[in-house]
């Protein structure tokens, strides 16, 4: 335990010293905030760089607060996650390419406690960045568009939280098995957006999965999902969550011999 303290101070100074504390944030609150200003404005938007015909008039429903959330959260469906796996790539295999990790290896070291402090920090930047984002998104949808249940707004968000645990789990994984960040980045996020694709083609044929969480996520704001398929997709991305963190527990230990000298 008191190793695991040791490295999860390094790695909050490394987060610290990289920038990665405030420019993750950063990014995850713009697109929070931009998706209800861009709604609301566009049809000014459009009509001062459309070189429209005078007179045209521009129309357009005006999006339901609860739509604006869940567009929001399509924001880090695709941008969101690029961040994240971009920002957390080269978490283990980067310091064994440089050789950094040899600094830690050369000393009795627990495996265990090297890999969670690294998930830990990862996990609590990236659902500060997606809480931050939510709530700026929220604020600025109640400003313009009209409120929220905040009962819903919390179970949204919640729902959204585990499946990005579930993404820092693969990308931290993905880091501890490849040779290089660049090769880290490819195979998570691979694996996240291919088995989405999957999931938006075929996923009617199976209610139960941890790719439904952003659905199901979504479908909070607007009636609760099917509470059964809900707990058991949520059991089961927590049950992958612990097997991804064995895996990354293992290969951290098992790649160690391959770092840089």
């Amino acid at each position: 335990m008191n190793q695991f303290g040791v490295l999860l101070k390094k790695e909050w100074r490394e987060n610290l010293r990289n920038y990665k504390l405030f420019w993750i944030p950063v990014v995850f609150i713009l697109l929070g905030i931009m998706e209800p200003l861009t709604n609301y404005f566009l049809p000014q938007i459009l009509d001062s760089v459309g070189n429209l015909p005078e007179g045209t008039v521009l129309e357009f429903p005006t999006p339901l607060p609860e739509q604006i959330m869940a567009a929001i959260m399509g924001q880090y469906q695709l941008v969101g996650l690029l961040v994240i796996a971009l920002a957390y790539m080269g978490t283990i295999a980067g310091e064994r390419k440089s050789g950094t990790a040899t600094l830690l290896y050369v000393r009795p070291l627990s495996f265990m406690a090297y890999f969670m402090s690294k998930w830990v920090m990862a996990a609590i930047i990236s659902l500060l960045s997606v809480w931050l984002g939510f709530l700026g998104g929220y604020y600025y949808t109640y400003l313009l568009f009209g409120s929220i249940n905040w009962v819903d707004f919390l179970q949204f968000g919640a729902t959204y939280s585990l499946w990005i645990l579930l993404v820092v789990s693969i990308v931290l994984v993905s880091s501890a098995l490849m040779p290089n960040a660049g090769l880290a980045a490819a195979v998570s996020l691979g694996v996240i957006f291919i088995s989405q694709v999957i999931d938006s083609l075929f996923g009617t044929y199976w209610p139960v999965s941890p790719l439904k969480l952003p659905a199901y996520a979504a479908s909070w704001l607007e009636a609760a999902p099917d509470l059964g398929d809900f707990w058991w997709s949520a059991g089961l991305t927590m049950l992958l969550i612990a097997l991804l963190l064995a895996l990354g527990i293992f290969l951290s230990e098992k790649k160690a011999s391959t770092t840089k000298v």
